[in-house]
């Protein structure tokens, strides 16, 4: 498995946000991560990336190697990146600045000029407003910078959390859309997301939080086919 978390748990002072997850990703999925507000979703993304401001418990694993309690530019270095909620931008930086943020870490000069230049292909309408300052973007241009951030950092496992949060419809589909073709650049994904329809048509297994504990796990098409699972859990949008 690429990913292993075992027992996770995150307390916020006396507040337990994420009591005893247990879960894996294999190389190459779309693995979805499905709940209401406030069921954990954020904070377990926190957690494997090393940002969690509350108390982590529990074995993170990556590529067979433990990241609980690493600091995150070790965890970016090993090969995840996430686009957070909210996208977080360098809002009074240019899309082309924000980009080049993504890559801080690394010294492959051709390979990030490489991966520049995919992140432009995938997202033709940052090309276009290269030079423009991120504040300035629409909604759904800030969530494509800040998903093109986060491949800079040449990942192999990207975490998106609420990528279509705040969205138009019209601009969510093609947001989602995108989750495939992450994948088909080799590309492991982790999405949480409250769209539940959507998300399950583009993953491959989902877990359901409630209340900080997975209360559900399986396929992505089972879960979908489960009326009664949907409607309880995860809204019918």
């Amino acid at each position: 498995m690429l990913l292993e978390i075992d027992n996770l748990s995150i307390h916020y002072g006396g507040i337990r946000a994420v009591e005893n997850v247990t879960l894996s990703v294999a190389a190459g999925e779309v693995v979805a991560i499905l709940g209401a507000n406030g069921a954990g979703k954020s904070s377990l993304l926190t957690a494997i990336m090393g940002v969690c401001p509350g108390r982590v418990s529990g074995a993170i694993r990556f590529d067979g190697a433990s990241i609980a309690g690493a600091r995150p530019d070790r965890i970016v270095r090993a090969g995840l990146a996430m686009s957070p909620e909210g996208r977080q931008l360098f809002s009074g930086l240019t899309v082309e600045e924000n980009l080049q943020m993504g890559a801080f870490l690394r010294r492959d000069a051709a390979a990030v000029k490489r991966d520049r230049e995919a992140v432009l292909t995938l997202f033709p309408r940052l090309a276009e407003r290269i030079g423009q300052i991120a504040g300035t973007l629409s909604g759904g241009e800030q969530q494509m910078v800040a998903v093109g951030r986060a491949m800079m950092s040449a990942p192999r496992l990207m975490l998106l959390d609420e990528p279509t949060l705040g969205l138009a419809p019209l601009i969510i589909d093609e947001i989602m859309g995108l989750v495939g073709e992450i994948r088909a650049r080799g590309i492991t994904v982790i999405l949480v997301e409250q769209n539940a329809k959507k998300a399950l048509a583009r993953a491959d297994h989902a877990h359901v939080l409630e209340k900080g504990r997975i209360v559900m796990s399986g396929s992505a098409e089972e879960l979908a086919k489960n009326e009664e699972i949907v409607s309880a859990y995860l809204g019918t949008s």
